[in-house]
């Protein structure tokens, strides 16, 4: 699944700067980066694979800090460009960040921030997302990343519309994608954007792999508690609410539980997961309908009831809106993947699934428009101490009236 924002047509139409040109492709590579993620927009946009009716692109290896650059495994690898080489680049691609929890180098950030500014389309593979937010190219943005590091992207970022369901999101000039593979699906996106269905087609067949891939995280996501609410008051409601979800309660008797008005819940509550409670809330919903079709023979009007969703109707549109099909379609989809004479045949709930840190918007809300809570009081937790947080602001306020630039939810 992919979020092409409605914002990609103003921010097509912005003119690259007389130095800058289309074809090329600059790679920011950085020591500490793991070895697969870099190597994917390498390989797709510095092969030239024009016997097989792929466009050729240019591509420029920078280094974003001194080198030589050590990598997965202990290998040193020399970057033929520094910094300077970007000047070039119509497209700039990070494809890893080290550590999500250290601020990049800022000359690093300031030559993503000039790109970006004279019309260069920025591009974060996975971690690389945590790079951009942090030059300011994602403040009022959708955005993803790998779904594990998606609830800190948010908090530390709260002005970026975290989504984790996404395998990648364009907004036009800043594009992000999820874990590993998400970065070949953007790299192709991006191929298709550029050249059409054909020579994206074409790639994908040199690659050995789908063109498109439908879905999107929600089949990944890790549904065990965060860790740092081990030791929250919040934890106790938290389990409370995971042992009743077959009860119909809402946000308001979470507030309760926690001895907290509604407001103050909320903001607990999202600064401490990244999520809404509301949306959390859906999401275990959801959740455990899916292990109930998967393990029990419960008709979808049960499963409803046993999931604490007030009518079957309001499962199928948060079952559908989350894992993109019905619920009477993925159980049979499920079913027939499962090995030939392997049957579940029990008739009672199994135990809900621990809970995930991930959001899904409730309503009948729009794709280009879906945005994942973000925290409502300011920086949450290692923001505001990074470095680089002046810089970052300067540039957010000099570049408040650059085309396509999104206003926010």
């Amino acid at each position: 699944m992919s979020h092409d924002s409605t914002a990609a047509p103003e921010a097509a139409a912005r003119k690259l700067s007389g130095r800058r040109r289309k074809e090329i492709v600059a790679v920011l590579l950085f020591s500490g980066g793991p070895i697969f993620e870099s190597s994917i927009p390498l390989s797709v946009f510095g092969i030239d694979r024009q016997d097989a009716g792929v466009p050729r692109y240019r591509l420029l290896v920078c280094g974003g800090e001194e080198g030589p650059l050590r990598t997965t495994g202990g290998l040193e690898l020399t970057a033929p460009h520094g910094l300077e080489a970007i000047a070039r680049a119509g497209t700039v691609v990070v494809p890893a960040w080290r550590s999500i929890t250290s601020p990049p180098p800022e000359d690093a950030l300031d030559a993503l921030r000039r790109a970006h500014e004279e019309g260069a389309r920025i591009v974060g593979l996975c971690t690389g997302a945590f790079v951009l937010a942090a030059a300011g190219l994602l403040d009022g943005r959708p955005a993803t990343t790998h779904w594990m590091y998606a609830p800190t992207l948010a908090k530390r970022y709260p002005s970026v519309h975290v989504d984790p369901r996404e395998l990648f999101v364009d907004d036009g000039d800043v594009l992000t994608s999820a874990g590993t593979a998400a970065g070949i699906d953007l790299c192709l996106h991006i191929v298709r954007t550029d050249h059409g269905n054909e020579a994206a087609g074409a790639l994908a067949r040199r690659l050995v792999v789908p063109p498109r891939r439908s879905g999107g995280q929600e089949r990944y996501l890790d549904r065990s508690l965060p860790e740092e609410i081990g030791a929250d008051p919040l934890a106790e409601v938290v389990a409370w609410a995971l042992e009743h979800l077959h009860e119909q309660f809402d946000v308001e008797t979470l507030a309760a539980r926690a001895y907290m008005s509604r407001r103050t819940f909320d903001r607990r509550f999202r600064s401490l997961t990244g999520s809404a409670p509301l949306q959390w809330l859906i999401t275990q919903r959801v959740l455990q309908a899916q292990r109930l079709l998967e393990t029990s023979d419960f008709s979808v009007d049960e499963v409803a009831g046993r999931c604490g969703f007030r009518s079957p109707v309001a499962l199928r549109g948060h079952f559908r809106r989350q894992l993109g099909s019905s619920p009477a379609a993925y159980r049979a989809a499920y079913r027939a993947r499962r090995p030939q004479g392997e049957r579940s045949p029990d008739s009672e709930p199994p135990p809900p699934p621990p809970a995930s840190l991930h959001p899904e918007t409730p309503g009948p809300v729009p794709p280009q428009v879906r945005r994942t809570a973000a925290a409502t009081a300011g920086p949450v937790g290692a923001a505001a101490s990074l470095p680089s947080e002046h810089a970052r602001e300067a540039y957010l306020a000099s570049r408040a009236s650059l085309p396509g630039q999104r206003s926010g939810l």
